[in-house]
């Protein structure tokens, strides 16, 4: 019999999920939301044993939905949301922050598992000089 647990998380754009996933070479796929009032996409990490990992919007959040008993990732369920987290944070402010004229000039992964991000705007304006 299966127990599903809803994990709730703050992710809350799919776009920085998706972006957070590939940056973990986590392979998920989209599927329709099968409640009837939501437009939103929820994403399916599929598993060997069949019994698939899903975030699945909420309307206010994509909530992690796993049965426990068959969880077959590398990395116990803290670790994969906390990695995923991470990266998600890191999506957010590298698009956000790109809306604003910044672009990304470095994003180092260091071995203490923190990230590094780097990054730069430049001031186009003309210099005007008065005499």
């Amino acid at each position: 019999m299966s127990h599903f647990t809803h994990m709730k998380t703050r992710f809350q754009n799919l776009f920085y999920l998706e972006k957070a996933l590939n940056r973990l070479n986590i392979n998920h796929e989209e599927k329709a939301s099968s409640k009837v009032e939501s437009s939103n996409m929820n994403l399916i990490i599929p598993q060997s044993n069949g019994y698939d990992i899903e975030f699945a919007w909420n309307g206010q959040e994509y909530e992690l939905v796993v049965d426990m008993s068959y969880w077959e990732q590398p990395y116990p369920i803290e670790s994969f949301i906390d990695k995923v987290a991470q990266q998600y944070a890191g999506e957010v402010i590298i698009g956000e922050s790109q809306k604003t004229g910044f672009q990304p000039i470095k994003y180092q992964q260091n071995a203490d598992g923190s990230n590094t991000l780097v990054l730069e705007r430049w001031n186009n304006e003309k210099i005007i000089q008065s005499v």
